[in-house]
């Protein structure tokens, strides 16, 4: 053994071949944290040492190769500026520079994921044979950061100015034959034949079979282009990465300025230059927010861990009761993930429009390539339409979707119960009505909680677990083991009108409504909210949800929070429901809407919707930018906060995942307590006094004054 450290070790094989292998003593991954950075140092110096070495092998001792950087050591480099980050990069992108230029070949056998630093270490072998389920790819630009160990050096010398800015930009994983056909790979065998393939290559190059001085000149040599190739290529790209990527993230763009800053320059100085922008991005609020959020992911996704654990059994059979759009689709997305379900309904077109769903879902997938015909097939055998209770004493979990309607769910949680065994969860994905009142037509509440799906569910990616005064810690595990099969994202939260998504959500929906009250003009709220970060605008938005869902939500909402979201005026969505104008759903509501080419509902501006909220409006005027998002995002903010202070969401983190995955707060702003800690509480505070003659939705809590004069933040020192 020439090094063993607790992050790799390196062995002398046969024929002068040193093995380095990465194998992190206590994770389930190998990263990148200082101890693997540090000891891969070592291991060079041992390398470099070796008596008659002829060839170097990396390797890992686990399911994947290397997940990339540990992203939970950026905060304290980041915080410390400039140097703090060249620090962090400084000895990373000298261990694979010296890799790079040992005086023997090397050769890597990617097992698994090589993402991020993990790639960048393969990129800087002379050859790299892949696994044939293993993925690459250089995903920093998710983070609102660059590949900071070489990857906008060597990747383009390796497989073209143009794939590398796609592979960068876009941060998307790469599989096999992608890999092959860029030639970012040499070749690509079965997981089992890896380590042998590998061998073989690298014996190829030690004997001479194979030139790998020749190839590694020219990842150290500039990039063979003349000035009119490099200017129509970067010029063209970076106009079509920045319309992609958008104003709110910069780092594509940077990605490619460091290519085009590279590529007339060798190996060492485009790291200089890659090495800066990296900074440049580091210092943004974008990539702040980005890496608070892929932290704040793997809490929630803890949390939901620690709560499976706790489940009683293992969920292998479950049901929904009714098979609308929403029953088709929690039923598509058990049965695609795996588990079977039963979709019941009381009615046969019920069942053919839930069937329909799914069915839709499963061929978009096949016209894709993403799934066979036969694997669809077999998905589909997975649901088991019925219009009986048959076999339901058989099922682990009920999910009842049924119409949202207080009386129908009683009757029908109540039928339910009946039917199925004593220790089956049943579980309502109302949006609004109280779990507690649901409750009371059920013997059992203690297997009773709610299980609120967004629609569409198979895109959307939250479920919220909602635990009602009497639920069981066992009924909230298997619910959130259930969702964790269904590769969502669950979030528990207490009972309250609303729950937590729909309980901000519409606050901020109220503050839509009186700016219109005020004179305000709905596509302007739309533009300039779309332009703080939104995916569409509350009008929009409205329109999406339904008119008609929305106004039954705020009734809810009012009656629970009377002194905050009971109105004295007529709201534009009650003069749109009352017009029968309801959205999306009938092509009518704030917008009109006609199908595009592709057949999707495509929003038109209309004069109709301002002749019917002239009567109850004030006379049209011009809201400055700021004012509007303002009096749009306090009423959103402090309540969040209430809803915090209330135990109704157990952390900042999960707040802020909540939103950004429920309703899609923008996610470079880091979720909204993230957002509340950048702008500072007193500032807030301030800002929100401005508006107290609108009413109570405006007024920040005691506990906001509280940390307003103390400098107190949600997250305190990251």
């Amino acid at each position: 053994m020439l090094f063993k450290g607790k992050a790799l070790t390196v062995q002398m094989l046969d024929n002068g071949i040193a093995e380095l292998n990465f194998n992190l003593e206590g994770e389930s991954v190998n990263k990148f944290n200082r101890q693997t950075v540090a000891e891969f140092s070592e291991a060079l110096d041992a390398i470099e040492a070796a008596d008659g070495l002829k060839g170097v092998l990396l390797t890992s001792g686990k399911d994947v190769f290397i997940v990339g950087a540990d992203i939970t050591e950026f905060g304290s480099a980041f915080s410390a500026g400039p140097e703090g980050v060249a620090e962090l990069m400084n000895k990373n992108n000298e261990n694979i520079s010296r890799l790079e230029d040992l005086p023997v070949p090397s050769v890597v056998a990617i097992n698994g994921y090589a993402l991020g630093g993990g790639f960048e270490v393969c990129l800087g072998c002379d050859y790299r044979v892949m696994g044939d389920k293993a993925k690459v790819g250089l995903p920093e630009t998710k983070l609102g950061l660059i590949p900071g160990w070489g990857g906008t050096v060597r990747l383009p010398r390796i497989v073209g100015v143009d794939v590398a800015a796609e592979w960068i930009a876009a941060g998307k994983e790469q599989k096999p034959d992608a890999a092959l056909t860029a030639y970012a790979v040499d070749a690509v065998v079965p997981t089992d034949k890896l380590r042998d393939a590998a061998l073989k290559l690298l014996g190829r190059a030690i004997n001479g079979d194979l030139d790998y001085k020749a190839r590694r000149e020219i990842k150290k040599s500039p990039i063979p282009l003349n000035d009119t190739e490099a200017m129509m290529a970067f010029f063209t790209t970076k106009a079509f990465v920045g319309a992609q990527a958008g104003r709110h993230y910069p780092s594509p763009v940077k990605a490619v300025e460091s290519i085009e800053e590279g590529y007339k320059v060798g190996r060492d100085e485009a790291l200089k230059i890659e090495q800066q922008k990296f900074i440049e991005c580091a210092q943004t609020d974008t990539a702040e927010s980005l890496v608070n959020l892929f932290l704040n992911d793997q809490k929630i996704g803890k949390v939901a861990k620690g709560w499976e654990k706790k489940a009683d059994k293992k969920i292998e059979r479950a049901a929904v009761l009714g098979a609308g759009i929403m029953g088709g689709g929690i039923a598509y997305q058990s049965a695609y993930k795996g588990t079977p379900i039963k979709m019941k309904d009381i009615d046969q077109k019920g069942i053919d429009l839930g069937l329909k769903e799914a069915n839709k879902l499963l061929t978009k997938l096949v016209d894709r390539g993403r799934m066979t015909p036969a694997k669809m097939g077999e998905t589909l055998n997975r649901i088991e339409p019925t219009l009986s209770y048959d076999g339901f004493d058989d099922v682990d979990v009920v999910v009842e979707a049924v119409v949202e309607k207080l009386k129908v769910k009683h009757s029908v949680l109540a039928e339910v119960e009946g039917k199925v065994s004593d220790d089956t969860v049943i579980a309502s994905n109302t949006s609004t009505i109280s779990i507690d009142k649901l409750a009371e037509a059920l013997k059992r509440p203690e297997n009773f909680l709610g299980m609120h799906f967004f629609n569409p569910v198979h895109k959307m990616p939250l479920v919220e677990v909602i635990r009602g005064e009497k639920t069981s810690d066992n009924a909230i595990a298997r619910v959130v083991a259930f969702a964790n099969k269904m590769g969502k994202k669950p979030i528990v939260v207490r009972d309250c009108p609303g729950f937590l998504v729909n309980r901000v959500l519409f606050p901020y929906f109220a503050g839509f409504s009186m700016l219109v009250r005020d004179g305000a003009d709905f596509q302007e709220i739309d533009k300039v909210m779309e332009r703080w970060g939104w995916p569409m605008g509350p009008a929009y938005l409205m329109d999406v949800v339904g008119i008609d869902t929305g106004v039954h939500a705020e009734e809810v909402m009012a009656e629970g929070f009377p002194e905050r979201m009971g109105k004295s005026f007529k709201a534009a969505s009650d003069v749109m429901y009352e017009a029968e104008r309801y959205g999306q759903k009938n092509g009518k509501g704030f917008y009109n809407y006609e199908e595009d080419k592709k057949g999707r509902p495509k929003k038109v501006a209309t004069d109709e919707s301002y002749e019917l909220l002239k009567p109850h409006v004030a006379e049209p005027q011009e809201f400055e930018k700021d004012v509007i998002i303002e009096r749009m995002m306090v009423p959103m903010a402090t309540e969040m906060a209430r809803c915090l202070e209330e135990d109704i969401v157990g952390s900042p983190a999960e707040g802020d995942m909540a939103l950004i995955y429920g309703i899609g707060f923008p996610p470079f702003r880091g979720g909204i307590f993230s957002w509340l800690d950048k702008i500072g509480m007193a500032e807030f505070v301030k800002m929100a006094d401005k508006y107290a003659d609108l009413g109570e939705l405006y007024k920040p809590t005691e506990r906001m004054r509280e940390m307003a004069e103390k400098g107190e933040t949600y997250y305190g020192n990251k």
